[in-house]
C-alpha cells in the first residue's frame, strides 16, 4: 500500500461524484472525502492532474436536447466545471496541498490559462493541477478532455472514478447477468459499445496507448489501491 506503481497520474472526476447523495450541486462531505483520497496518493509522492466534469451543475448535451443551441449549452457546461474546480481546489488546500487551477477558457482573475509547459512545471513541483473548462471547445466531453490532458502531461495512466465497481460487459442495472470485467482492451469497449467513456475519448486513448483504470470512488482507499497496483476495478489497455 505504500509503494506507488506510477509516478504521474491523471484522474477524471465527474461532476456527479462531487454531489454525493444530493440531487444537485456540491456536497461538502463528498468533496472533503475526495480531497482526503487525493491527499492519500500525494503523500506517496505521486504527481497528479485532475480533470473535473460539471454534470452536477449543468450538462450541455442535455440542455441542447430541449432546444438550446449546443455551442452555448456546452460553454455553460464548461463554466460549471470551473465552479467544481475552484471548490475542489479549496478542499485540497484545506488538506494542506499546494494546487493550481488551469482553464481552457481564459479567466485570469480566478485561474491560470491552460499552458502545458506550465502545468508540467507545477507537477514537477508536486502541486496538484486541476484542469477546468474541458478542451475549451463545444461538442467535446470532459472524458475526451481527460484523455487529452493525460497525454499532454505524460501521465502513465488515466484513473476514472465512478459510482460502480468497474466496467461490466452489459448494463448491470438492466441485466442481472452482467459480469465485472477485471481486464479488457479498448477494441472490445468500442465493439460492444461499453459506455465507460464516450467513443471519441476511447478512440483517442487507444490510439495513444493510454491505460485506463475504472474504479469505485466512494470506497475509501480505492484510489490509493489503484495507484499502488492492487486488483481494484477494471484495467483497460490497447
Amino acid at each position: 500500500m505504500d509503494k506507488p506503481l506510477y509516478k504521474r497520474v491523471a484522474v477524471k472526476l465527474s461532476g456527479e461524484a462531487l454531489m454525493g447523495d444530493q440531487g444537485f450541486g456540491i456536497s461538502p462531505d463528498m468533496i472533503k472525502f475526495v480531497a482526503e483520497e487525493i491527499r492519500s496518493i500525494v503523500d506517496l509522492g505521486v504527481q497528479i492532474g485532475i480533470i473535473v466534469g460539471g454534470g452536477n451543475i449543468f450538462r450541455g448535451i442535455a440542455a441542447s436536447s430541449y432546444g438550446m443551441d449546443r455551442t452555448s449549452a456546452d460553454h455553460m457546461g464548461m463554466l460549471a466545471t470551473v465552479i467544481n474546480s475552484l471548490a475542489l481546489q479549496d478542499a485540497l488546500e484545506k488538506q494542506g496541498m499546494e494546487t493550481r487551477v488551469q482553464t481552457a477558457i481564459s479567466m485570469r482573475e480566478v485561474a491560470e490559462p491552460y499552458i502545458v509547459r506550465r502545468a508540467n512545471r507545477h507537477l514537477e513541483r508536486n502541486r496538484v493541477v486541476i484542469f477546468g473548462a474541458g478542451t475549451g471547445n463545444p461538442y467535446f466531453t470532459t472524458d475526451t478532455a481527460a484523455v487529452l490532458r493525460a497525454q499532454e502531461i505524460h501521465a502513465e495512466i488515466l484513473l476514472k472514478a465512478t459510482k460502480v465497481d468497474g466496467l461490466y460487459d452489459a448494463d448491470p442495472v438492466k441485466d442481472s447477468r452482467a459480469k465485472l470485467l477485471k481486464e479488457t482492451n479498448y477494441m472490445e469497449v468500442l465493439e460492444k459499445q461499453l459506455r465507460v467513456m464516450d467513443m471519441t475519448a476511447i478512440s483517442l486513448a487507444m490510439d495513444n496507448h493510454l491505460p485506463l483504470a475504472v474504479f469505485k470512488l466512494k470506497d475509501q482507499g480505492n484510489l490509493r489501491k489503484v495507484v499502488c497496483g492492487q486488483n481494484i476495478g477494471t484495467i483497460i489497455t490497447s
